[in-house]
């Protein structure tokens, strides 16, 4: 195996002309680095699509294959989903972009027809794991409207807007010549056009009669034989949609007035029937008064009892507000069902495919613009069913976005089953009726975690193991705080309108289970996991006045006073800025002037019950400072061997000691840079110096003793040391040019240069660019840990990059990823021998360096480029610069194939990946360019090759850049289509069969083929073949292995038929030997006898 400093030099060449790749040599380092061996190559990686989880984003159409059991769901954006049992989806999207209007499956085929706004139709082939277009047939003069395909037929009717029926073959994806005109389907006399087609259908007991709706409201029964229409039906109101009952003698229509019209075939002078379902009934016995539109009516028939009528709309307009509405009547009652967004759509779903047949419906589906609900319409009270697909992503917008791959394996049951408890109930006991498809047979085993953060303060925990996606738990952060129940109520130290619970970023240990997120009211939460259900009388709180300098002249008092902070502009949505009012309740008692101390939320005081999960350990607020806002967290860490968690923002950095629930330091970023104590102290806890409350503070500047007077009783005297400063004032460029704290990591390292043991420390990443290390010393474990101080000193700066740092890790001498120190998780409320069973503490101390010997290496990667700096002579080895023209949005260090590296995405598209430690460029792919911020603000990469981003407000959508993967995507992905044999034909019935009764069958080739009616005009319709087709199968997206899918699927129905075909032929065989036998006997038994003998 070559080592890597040989290969960086060849490798390096490729990406010379964007990039550069410098070695800086050090005394000692180049021998210390040539036995670091590097197995990671360019050919390890590669980048594709894997799975797209959540709801369709801005559905538009729906259909369901009753044989296959496969739904599909179209959007406005072009895109198709597929949705079989529990795990079987799939995405699929159309080139053009353009909205889906109408799906039709070919049913039992594996096939399905969409039909979109740019009035092209498209044949999908369903039968291989990634479906593509076998045809496509574009539209060039006439804006399509309508589709029907009618059951086991090739032959698809398409209305258009001109009120004409095109007839497409949708074997060749050819048009016929048959075509039938608005002009000659409605009366002659009429002087108006009919508008649009609305809908098709066929007679279900007779297939040569075409049923037409027009939009202005007239329908006509077409006879396609005769070319004619048989009757008209008029009625003055649009209509919406038609359906039939299933014996082909009566039809309802739907209209823009709320009213539904049955009409009978053979009577078209006036409906049979005329109801408003939702319309008050007049007792004078006029006309009730009109309705909202009847969008959509389907009526099925049951064997056993009355017929369903399921509608969508027709409320009375006086229910202004009120919610969507599906409508179920069944024999004399009426059920009104209401749904959570408005519906785009609605299939009944009915034990038979056979229109002609008692259709016996068991559920309805409704796709509505932000769910997908199914109904039980076998159970009194229309129960749903409980929805096993994860489409609840966007139950409040996702605002951050986390990816664990290969965690512990107790994890997920652990979650689980505290998730189980969180299940709502009154479900349908019914299996999930959309069950088609197979779950793929991947290779792939890790557990997976996601973590979604999102704006009403929740957190959900989902299982993404096996590309699937399944939701495990979860926790509602704002459960700590109280909420306002009005507007009036809201407390005027809110610093964001809307939404002022919203996860802002997470930091989770899947080891000891420890979580800690940060919200965008300046607002943190630890939390600690455990089996056992606990009350919390009182939620511990912990207040932070941070604050940080902007003028020299205003030199920090010995007493540890600091200068408070303007917010950044844009930072603060309050109302109330410019105009202070009175302290609120929250702050001090009677204090006039700026708020002060206050924190943006008030923490609820009365006993909080705390179900099995995630339970609040301690939650840490920035308060408001002399008037002005805190400034929203940018970085966030937390560490369960050492019991702290360490978070800045724009004013500097804070560390807490989650276990004592004291702060350890609160220092602004430009103290940071200096190795010394800017206090010529060591940070101690607050805790230590409490005093009692009216107390002198220990200070030189006498103005802080009315301030005193205003505080929080909660934050009591550890804010002695950070006191309002003499000068608040600040100009605008400092406000622009303020660094932020960008990043942390939790390490074990050198803390200064030249140290020769290592121990705990925190490197410190700001938006400049600057990598700082702040050492900690830590008591030993035990009562210990619970008492005596952590201390706290900075060591300086590390090294500078170019841009904001974004990741940071921690290598060894032989390459290989130093993970943070942790605690395994032991359960915090059982008892306390428990605890000391399950509790370890976290791993010893590497081995100390030899004097003169760097054994470790840190990785800073930053929006610009990545360096590597071994330790302890902080000497740079490798640096990289990855962009130029852009900035690098995301970057984590990552296993991959049994070794490391970083992967990036910039906000031109690329994601890259560079080895470790030499920062080779081994991918770079230009995949998707910066089009939302969403994209920016959930993009996260994962081990093994995995990554994910939010790709609309309601889809996830995961990647990987692992060729492996790629290589297995197609065994790891479910089939959709399955062989089912299609369900026999009604049974006639003797006196239907003997005098005619029953359905009509067609011969629709002999009516619609070329012989019969000509060639269709060639500008009408242009024909593009997909890349689906068996001619390009070979680079269809498919591959290899979907091409011997579907070669096998073709040979085993051909096999199928040949045994058949063979076994046909050996009965006719035998029996044609047994024929020949008896004519031989016959033979000779007549042959010496003469004429007159026989």
């Amino acid at each position: 195996m070559k080592k890597f400093n040989i290969r960086k030099v060849l490798d390096g060449l490729t990406a010379a002309s964007s990039s550069s790749s410098s070695a800086t040599s050090h005394s000692g380092t180049p021998r210390e680095n040539d036995v670091i061996q590097e197995t990671l190559q360019s050919e390890h990686f590669q980048l594709c699509k894997t799975v797209r989880h959540g709801f369709p984003y801005q559905p538009s159409s729906m259909a369901f294959d009753p044989v296959q059991k496969i739904l599909a769901i179209g959007t406005q954006t072009g895109a198709l989903r597929l949705f079989g049992r529990a795990g079987v989806e799939c995405y699929c999207q159309h080139e053009s972009g353009s909205a889906v209007i109408q799906l039709q499956f070919l049913v039992n085929e594996g096939a399905l027809v969409s039909a979109l706004a740019d009035d092209s139709i498209h044949l999908w082939n369903l039968r291989q794991k990634i479906p593509a277009i076998l045809h496509s047939l574009k539209f060039n003069r006439e804006r399509i409207t309508y589709c029907h395909l009618p059951f086991q037929s090739k032959w698809l009717y398409i209305g258009t807007e001109r009120g004409n029926i095109h007839i497409v073959n949708v074997e060749s994806f050819t048009l016929s010549g048959y075509v039938i005109m608005w002009n000659k389907a409605i009366e002659l006399s009429t002087k108006t056009h009919p508008g649009p087609v609305v809908h098709i259908s066929d007679n279900p007991m007779d297939e040569g009669k075409l049923l037409i709706g027009f939009e202005c409201g007239v329908v006509v029964l077409w006879d396609l034989k005769c070319k004619k229409a048989d009757y008209r039906y008029t009625y003055d109101e649009a209509i919406h949609s038609v359906a039939w009952h299933h014996e082909g003698k009566q039809f309802v229509c739907s209209h823009s007035d709320g009213t539904l019209t049955t009409w009978n075939v053979r009577a078209p002078a006036k409906p049979a029937q005329i109801i408003t379902p939702h319309g008050k009934q007049p007792k004078d016995g006029k006309k009730p008064e009109p309705c909202k539109p009847i969008l959509k009516v389907e009526y099925k028939t049951t064997r056993a009892g009355d017929p369903f009528m399921v509608l969508s709309g027709g409320l009375s307009y006086d229910t202004v507000g009120r919610r969507a509405c599906l409508t179920v009547m069944h024999g004399k009652s009426t059920a009104v069902l209401e749904m959570d967004y408005p519906i785009v759509d609605f299939l009944t779903l009915c034990e038979t495919p056979y229109p002609n047949d008692f259709q016996e419906p068991y559920a309805v589906v409704v796709l509505l613009e932000k769910d997908l609900v199914v109904i039980d319409l076998g159970q009194i009270g229309y129960p749903i069913f409980e929805n096993p697909y994860p489409l609840t992503i966007h139950e409040s917008p996702v605002t951050c976005c986390e990816y664990f791959a290969d965690c512990p394996a107790e994890l997920i049951p652990a979650l689980y089953s505290v998730g189980s408890r969180q299940k709502r109930q009154g479900y349908s006991k019914k299996e999930w009726p959309i069950s088609g498809g197979n779950w793929g047979q991947g290779t792939q085993s890790y557990p997976e975690i996601i973590i979604t953060g999102h704006a009403d303060g929740s957190i959900k925990f989902w299982d993404a193991s096996a590309l699937m996606l399944q939701v495990l738990y979860k926790l509602k952060t704002a459960k700590v705080f109280e909420r306002a129940r009005s507007k009036e109520e809201k407390p005027s130290t809110e610093i964001v309108e809307e939404d002022p619970f919203a996860i802002q970023t997470l930091s989770w240990c899947p080891e000891s289970r420890m979580l800690c997120v940060a919200g965008v009211s300046a607002h943190i939460i630890v939390y600690r996991f455990s089996k056992q259900e606990i009350t919390t009388e009182t939620v511990q709180l912990l207040e932070v006045r941070m604050q940080c300098e902007f003028s020299d002249g205003d030199s920090p008092d010995p007493g540890g006073e600091q200068t408070p902070t303007l917010p950044t502009p844009g930072a603060s949505s309050s109302p109330q800025e410019s105009e202070p009012p009175t302290q609120p309740s929250t702050g001090s008692n009677s204090c006039d002037g700026p708020r002060d101390n206050i924190p943006c939320l008030k923490v609820r005081s009365s006993p909080l019950k705390q179900s099995p999960g995630y339970q609040v350990e301690l939650v840490i607020q920035l308060v408001w400072v002399s008037g002005e806002p805190p400034q929203p967290i940018t970085g966030l860490a937390i560490n369960s061997s050492y019991g702290l968690v360490v978070f800045g923002n724009s004013n500097g950095l804070a560390v807490v000691d989650y276990l004592q629930k004291t702060l350890l330091l609160n220092m602004g970023t430009s103290e940071l840079y200096s190795p010394s104590d800017p206090y010529q102290r060591q940070p101690r806890s607050p805790r230590k110096q409490r005093q009692p409350s009216g107390a002198a503070c220990d200070t030189n500047d006498g103005s802080n003793t009315s301030e005193d007077r205003c505080k929080s009783p909660t934050s009591d005297a550890k804010d002695n040391s950070f006191i309002r400063s003499r000068s608040s004032s600040v100009t605008s460029i400092d406000r622009e040019s303020r660094e932020a704290i960008s990043s942390f990591h939790f390490c074990e390292s050198f803390p200064r240069k030249m140290d020769s043991l290592v121990s705990p420390c925190v490197l410190v990443g700001t938006t400049q660019g600057t990598v700082m290390m702040v050492a900690l010393s830590l008591p030993p474990g035990g009562d210990q840990r619970l008492q005596q101080p952590v201390g706290i000193s900075s060591c300086g700066t590390l090294v500078s990059l170019k841009g904001g740092i974004l990741t940071m890790a921690l290598l060894d001498a032989t390459g290989t990823l130093l993970p943070p120190a942790y605690e395994s998780w032991y359960d915090p409320n059982a008892s306390d021998e428990d605890k000391e069973k399950n509790r370890r503490r976290r791993p010893a101390s590497p081995p100390s360096s030899q004097e003169g010997q760097d054994s470790q290496f840190a990785v800073l990667c930053s929006e610009k480029q990545a360096k590597v700096v071994a330790m302890p002579s902080q000497t740079r080895i490798y640096k990289h610069n990855i962009t130029e023209s852009s900035f690098v949005l995301r970057a984590d260090v990552v296993q991959m194939a049994g070794a490391n590296c970083i992967a990036c995405f910039c906000a031109n598209g690329h994601i890259m990946t560079l080895s470790l430690p030499s920062l080779r460029p081994l991918l770079d792919v230009n995949y998707l360019p910066l089009t939302d911020m969403r994209i920016a603000r959930t993009f996260c990469f994962s081990n093994l090759g995995q990554a994910l981003y939010l790709t609309s407000p309601t889809e996830i959508q995961r990647i990987t850049y692992s060729q492996e993967t790629c290589d297995n995507l197609q065994e790891m992905l479910s089939e959709l289509f399955t062989p089912v044999e299609t369900p026999e034909a009604p049974n006639r019935g003797f006196f239907k069969g003997l005098f005619g009764g029953g359905a009509q069958s067609l011969d629709r080739e002999d009516l619609f083929g070329e012989t019969a009616s000509g060639k269709a005009s060639r500008s009408l319709a242009q024909h593009i073949p997909g890349p689906g087709g068996m001619e390009g199968m070979k680079g269809a997206a498919s591959g290899v292995v979907g091409d011997l899918a579907r070669a096998r699927i073709a040979l085993d129905e051909r096999g199928q038929k040949l045994g058949e075909l063979d076994e046909r032929t050996a009965a006719m065989m035998a029996s044609a030997d047994s024929f020949s036998k008896h004519a031989h006997d016959m033979m000779l038994k007549y042959k010496d006898k003469k004429w007159y003998q026989l």
